[in-house]
C-alpha cells in the first residue's frame, strides 16, 4: 500500500487540477462572453447547423482582443472580440469565420476540448515528477529540462488535435456548400491577423502546426475525396 501512495496522490492531484482548471475557465468565459448575434455570421451558423442535421449551432463572443477561436470543455464555441473586429473591418470574410467555427466544432465533436483539460493537468503532474527526479541528478537545470520535455509532449498532442479538427472542418464546410477555400484563405492570413511574425520556436514546440502543413493536409484530403 505504501508503494502505491505516490501514484494515488498523483492521480488525486491530476483530478483536482482538472476540476479547478475547468471551473476557472468556465467562470472566466461566463463573465466575459455573450451569445454571438452578428448579421453576417448568423447565416453561416444556420448553414453549418443544416449540414450537421442540427436545429441550431450556437457560438459566443469572448470579450478579449487577441484573434482566436475557442472550444470550451462544456461544448460551447467562442470567437474573440478581436476576431469579430477583423470581420467588421473586412479583413476576414464571413465564410472564413465559418471555417473557424467549423474547426472549433471539430474539437468539440472529437472530444479534444475536454481531453485537453485532462492533458493539461497530467502534463503539470509529469512536469513536477520529472523536475523532482531530474533535479536530484542535474541540480539547477533539472526543472528546466522537465519543463522542456512536458512542453514538447503537449505541443505534439495539440498539433495532432489541430490536424483532426481541420479535417472535420473541411468535411463540414464542403457539406455546407462553402468549400475549403475560405479555410485555406484564413490560414494564409493568420500570421498577419495574430501578429505572429518573425522567427519563432521550432515547429515541434508550437501548439499549432505550421500554416503550410495545414493547407497541404487539406489539399491532400480534397484530392483523396475527389478520387472516391
Amino acid at each position: 500500500m505504501l508503494k502505491l501512495t505516490p501514484i494515488i496522490l498523483l492521480i488525486l492531484y491530476v483530478a483536482a487540477m482538472w476540476f479547478f482548471s475547468a471551473w476557472r475557465l468556465k467562470q472566466e468565459l461566463n463573465q466575459k462572453s455573450s451569445p454571438l448575434r452578428h448579421p453576417r455570421l448568423t447565416p453561416m451558423l444556420e448553414r453549418l447547423a443544416r449540414a450537421m442535421d442540427l436545429p441550431a449551432v450556437e457560438a459566443h463572443v469572448y470579450e478579449v482582443e487577441p484573434v482566436n477561436g475557442l472550444a470550451a470543455p462544456d461544448g460551447r464555441i467562442f470567437l474573440t472580440r478581436g476576431f469579430i473586429r477583423k470581420l467588421d473591418a473586412c479583413e476576414v470574410t464571413a465564410e472564413e469565420m465559418a471555417s473557424v467555427i467549423a474547426h472549433e466544432l471539430g474539437h468539440v465533436s472529437l472530444g479534444h476540448s475536454r481531453r485537453r483539460m485532462i492533458d493539461f493537468a497530467g502534463q503539470n503532474a509529469i512536469r513536477l515528477a520529472l523536475a523532482g527526479v531530474l533535479g536530484r541528478f542535474l541540480p539547477g537545470i533539472g526543472a528546466w529540462i522537465a519543463n522542456l520535455i512536458a512542453t514538447a509532449v503537449a505541443a505534439r498532442l495539440s498539433r495532432q488535435d489541430e490536424f483532426e479538427a481541420d479535417r472535420f472542418a473541411s468535411a463540414l464546410m464542403i457539406k455546407a456548400g462553402l468549400g475549403t477555400d475560405p479555410q485555406k484563405a484564413l490560414f494564409r492570413k493568420l500570421e498577419r491577423l495574430t501578429g505572429a511574425s518573425g522567427p519563432g520556436a521550432p515547429a515541434w514546440f508550437l501548439s499549432h502546426p505550421p500554416v503550410q502543413q495545414r493547407i497541404a493536409a487539406i489539399e491532400a484530403l480534397e484530392t483523396r475525396w475527389q478520387r472516391q
